[in-house]
């Protein structure tokens, strides 16, 4: 089993913090467009650009990040983001306080907390290579997925009634707290982290901010799971707020069965995450790309077909379950792949540079989806998603490219 696995006590920290970060993001999940709409009046034009701007232009700001975050030391990075996330979050409550709260300061938050979330994700997954062995990345990469959707099946819920109870700004308050405790599990680690090599250059200069994109674009597997991905997952989004039209407004379903719907099939992320190392031993990491990979993208056409009633509820949740245990399973056997097929001095920058990417597709595909619904109906555009989705497997490699020589760096104490 994944979970009996040890993988010693940084790991036990850092997957600790990683764990009550993602808790504190699942109990303040949608917080933001919630408040957009209760303290600030905004429209729906608002909250749209709040959903899609504000990641977009957060995107944009990690950009000359990349090359920072590279060539400095991991672990205060991540505490450094987790540290400017809290600072960050913690001035809605304040402005709410003071009556000042105002659109605006939350387009500003929304963008600074994406750019930081993407600068801690590519300084742990480097950090993560040099914790544990190699052969534990698939492990190590399971357990983060677990957590991640276990985080999201019970923190909506939660967050949604602590809202009811006690206001407008509580979870983002709890969401603040955990990147708090966060920084303080990473600070507790104690490690002798490795100082990065000088690159011989500027970390700033221009060709540097590019090179994450270079290498996956110049590497065959790493560019057909990039390609796929960007199209996969901004499909996938891109129908969230598409089936919350239909279901809220079209359909009528009510609040609580529309949270129900989208939290419960999240417990399937716990199936998938601890299936992916012996679906791994058993076939192999190429037909897990190829089978699971197609698997993951068949099933959002069935959104396309739902209708009112019990029915209804029942095929929206046995759709999200389908794509959520594939996309479990799928999602820590590409972060290994990546881990293992990038040269330790460009880890950062090939995962900002993918983060960024799909950041920008999901907003961009959102936009569209946006747009096609306006125009015809939200169910075209799910059924438009569904069925473009389907063509995505053949952006899948068909073969495994052994990992290019690197040589050897110097590895943390703990490595």
């Amino acid at each position: 089993m994944v979970g009996r696995r040890s993988l010693g006590r940084r790991f036990g920290w850092l997957w600790a913090a990683y764990a009550v970060s993602a808790y504190g993001s699942g109990l303040g999940f949608g917080a933001l467009p919630l408040i957009a709409v209760l303290v600030c009046r905004a429209g729906p034009a608002e909250v749209s650009a709040l959903s899609a701007v504000g990641p977009a232009v957060g995107a944009l700001i990690a950009v000359p990040l990349a090359p920072w975050v590279e060539f400095r030391r991991k672990r205060p990075v991540m505490i450094v983001t987790d540290l400017a996330r809290f600072a960050v979050m913690a001035t809605i409550p304040v402005a709410y306080a003071f009556g000042r709260l105002g659109f605006v300061q939350l387009l500003v938050v929304s963008a600074l907390v994406a750019a930081a979330k993407i600068a801690f994700n590519a300084a742990g997954g480097a950090y993560l290579k040099a914790l544990v062995r190699p052969d534990d990345l698939l492990v190590a990469n399971a357990r983060f997925e677990s957590t991640n959707w276990s985080s999201i099946a019970v923190g909506p819920p939660l967050g949604g009634a602590a809202i009811g109870l006690f206001g407008p700004v509580t979870t983002v308050v709890a969401d603040a707290l955990s990147y708090l405790l966060s920084a303080l599990g990473l600070a507790a680690i104690h490690d002798r982290e490795e100082a990065p090599r000088s690159p011989g250059e500027s970390p700033v200069r221009a060709g540097a901010l590019l090179d994450g994109w270079r290498h996956i674009m110049g590497h065959p597997g790493l560019r057909a799971l990039y390609l796929n991905n960007l199209l996969v997952a901004g499909l996938i989004m891109a129908t969230e707020p598409l089936l919350a039209v239909l279901l809220l407004r079209q359909l009528g379903f009510p609040p609580w069965q529309y949270g129900l719907a989208f939290a419960a099939p999240c417990l399937g992320g716990l199936i998938g995450s601890r299936l992916a190392r012996r679906v791994v031993a058993r076939y192999g990491r190429p037909a897990v790309f190829r089978t699971v990979g197609t698997l993951r993208a068949i099933w959002l056409i069935g959104l396309a077909f739902v209708r009112p009633g019990v029915v209804g509820l029942v095929t929206v949740m046995a759709v999200e379950l389908a794509i959520i245990i594939n996309m479990s399973l799928y999602t820590p056997v590409l972060a290994t792949y990546r881990l293992e097929h990038t040269p330790g001095h460009l880890v950062a920058r090939t995962l900002t540079a993918w983060s960024i990417g799909q950041q920008v597709s999901i907003a961009t595909l959102t936009a569209l989806g946006g747009l096609l619904a306006g125009v015809t109906s939200p169910r075209t555009a799910l059924t438009v998603a569904g069925l473009v989705i389907l063509a995505t497997p053949l952006l899948l490699p068909r073969h495994e490219r052994t990992p290019r020589h690197e040589p050897e760096l110097p590895r943390s104490h703990h490595a």
